[in-house]
């Protein structure tokens, strides 16, 4: 998912969801349409994947308007900021008062599943649009609970890199990015200094913390579930990863105190883009840092960093894998419809046009023959999404769990921040309490 400014979930509300999801009735209606789709209107929720709600509906707008051309199907489309776009879904899955179609960040997919308030995504379906096997397999891998149909298809994809100042490091005498943690500590210390700091972070910003939680606990060979999928939040490896995380703060200093309270998702963003950070550990941010003045010749982007000895197999994980998929509301009226506009959105064409102007992946391998993805910058997250990204965990309980992880690691920035120690004792408890709180159901 666009994890920069995604909604948060609220427990109790989630908790009623699923009880009453599944038999909610009325908003879109039915379960299909008859007749030619033609001279249906879709209802269209998007989400915000540029700098404003303004900008996406500029982007999206003619793409909307050239699926009118060809099938005379319209489409009413209100684009809706990450803070909201949760809990504005689960209200509609709940009350059955909602839109035809949807965006929703791929980590959601699990839990939103569980409501039973979307269409599954079945062979059938996926014929209809031109099949599985045009889909990249990482980002197909975020769309659902496994052994089941997906919950959407993924029409944005995204992974983690680090991006760094090609000019502060040339200052610092670093002629190269680092590639293991001690090194990203070492050359953060070189870049911190009056006025700049080695790395920018979003301190206070819930899913970016809880997306960077999995992967440095992941790193260290953690999990927050087992297999059977009960939570296991305070082991050693889980506090492990996200001390390393919190003590660029705490204990190595080259994060801005004041970061622990950036919380929209482009704080820490514009502050690399502007010269006060040298580092900035973020997903897909071309777009971003485009609007705040910064060009590509500035940065370098290269893969997350792992222990000089990297982990392998299923610890071998660098980043998330982020993106966005695009679902149907089970109720909709108008299933046909609903369809062609999904086909539509991951046809080649449409592929390239909007990840070109998100500075995202495309979803689907026919897009990438386009000049634009064959950039440095789009080659090294493609390869992160291809080789060493995970899905967040698929369990019903996925978005309480970026919920009550992300403030965790909220509050040990806090701590950070204050000169509270952070240690692996007060990292424990609080796991320990998150736990118990998504246990409880808030």
């Amino acid at each position: 998912m666009r994890v920069s400014r995604p909604a948060l979930l609220t427990l109790a509300v989630a908790t009623a969801l699923l009880a009453s999801a599944c038999s909610s009735s009325g908003g879109s209606g039915g379960t299909g349409s008859s007749g030619s789709a033609a001279g249906t209107t879709l209802t269209y929720w998007a989400s915000d994947q540029g700098g404003s709600i303004a900008q996406d509906v500029k982007v999206l707008t003619p793409e909307l308007d050239a699926f009118t051309k060809q099938t005379g199907i319209k489409v009413k489309l209100e684009v809706i900021g990450w803070n909201d776009l949760l809990n504005r879904i689960l209200a509609a899955a709940s009350s059955g008062q909602g839109p035809d179609l949807v965006n929703i960040g791929n980590t959601w997919s699990a839990s939103l599943q569980a409501t039973g308030a979307f269409l599954p995504i079945s062979d059938d379906v996926m014929k209809q649009i031109n099949g599985t096997g045009r889909f990249l397999p990482g980002a197909l891998a975020a769309t659902g609970a496994p052994g089941q149909p997906p919950v959407g298809v993924p029409i944005y994809s995204m992974a983690y890199g680090l991006y760094y100042n090609k000019a502060m490091f040339q200052a610092a005498g670093i002629t190269q990015p680092p590639t293991t943690w001690d090194d990203f500590v070492a050359d953060g210390k070189k870049l911190t200094k009056a006025g700049q700091w080695g790395v920018s972070v979003e301190g206070a910003q819930t899913p970016e913390n809880a997306h960077h939680a999995f992967t440095f606990a992941k790193q260290m060979g953690g999990s927050f579930y087992d297999s059977s999928g009960k939570p296991t939040f305070d082991t050693p490896q889980n506090v492990a990863g996200i001390k390393r995380y919190v003590d660029f703060m705490a204990a190595d200093k080259i994060a801005n105190p004041s970061d622990a309270e950036y919380s929209n998702g482009t704080e820490a963003v514009k502050d690399f883009a502007t010269g006060k950070s040298a580092m900035l550990l973020w997903q897909s941010a071309d777009a971003t840092l485009a609007q705040y003045g910064m060009n590509p010749s500035q940065y370098g982007v290269a893969p997350v960093p792992f222990d000089a000895a990297s982990p392998s197999g299923p610890n071998h994980v660098d980043s998330i894998v982020a993106g966005i998929n695009l679902s149907i509301f089970a109720n909709t009226k108008h299933k046909d419809a609903a369809i062609s506009f999904m086909k539509f959105m991951t046809s080649q064409q449409t592929q390239m046009d909007l990840n070109k102007a998100y500075s995202s992946l495309p979803s689907v391998s026919d897009a990438y023959g386009d000049p634009a993805f064959q950039t440095q910058t789009v080659k090294t997250l493609q390869s992160v999404l291809a080789n060493s990204a995970a899905p967040m965990p698929a369990v019903a309980t996925e978005s309480q769990f970026e919920t009550v992880i992300g403030a965790v690691v909220q509050n040990l920035f806090a701590d950070a921040a204050s000169g509270k120690p952070v240690t692996d004792a007060s990292i424990a408890a609080q796991l320990d309490q998150a736990q118990q709180k998504l246990q409880a159901g808030g």
